[in-house]
């Protein structure tokens, strides 16, 4: 999964040609720890269809403010520069498959 950062948030999440799950992530925050190998998993299956990209909310803490993230891990599905979804915390596999597969 790619890691967005302030600099690069307008280009690869806001002007992305498909819609954008951002994973709003901590270093700090177990529950983000225990999310990513199923992010990476889904990543890879929904590849070209939609992206899943990373932005720890310490080392970009414009992109964080501005999106309003007070928790992590937060998901928030962009498409065509706006917010079309969010989910707090995690879920299984099959709940995040259900919450993507309702933006294509």
């Amino acid at each position: 999964m790619k890691e967005v950062t302030d600099a690069s948030f307008e280009q690869d999440v806001l002007k992305a040609p498909r819609p954008v799950l951002v994973d709003f992530w901590a270093q700090w925050c177990g529950p983000c720890k225990m999310l990513a190998p199923t992010l990476e998993s889904l990543a890879e299956e929904y590849a070209g269809r939609l992206d899943i990209v990373k932005v720890d909310v310490d080392a970009n803490p414009v992109t964080a403010q501005r999106c309003g993230i007070r928790a992590m891990p937060t998901l928030v599905v962009f498409h065509n520069g706006e917010v079309k979804g969010q989910k707090l915390g995690g879920g299984s596999r099959g709940h995040l498959k259900t919450f993507l597969d309702s933006f294509l």
